[in-house]
């Protein structure tokens, strides 16, 4: 005979959703801000992009370790 357990890692798969919907809104938002840098990378937009961009790539993987069910 089998058992069902019940299913208590709800609320930690739906905390990892929403910081993977985080992460997402920095990608768009690195990549338009991308949109805006000059030829020599030289303004606000060359420094900040990279670190959007960088920083929603690694807040996925983020997301994904804390939704990670054991």
């Amino acid at each position: 005979m089998v058992e069902n357990k019940p299913v208590e890692n709800k609320g930690k798969n739906r905390k990892g959703l929403y910081i993977i919907g985080v992460a997402i809104a920095m990608l768009i938002l690195g990549y338009y801000v991308l949109t805006k840098v000059n030829p020599d990378a030289s303004n606000w937009a060359g420094a900040v992009a990279p670190i959007l961009i960088i920083g929603g790539y690694i807040t996925i993987a983020i997301g994904i370790l804390v939704g990670w069910d054991e």
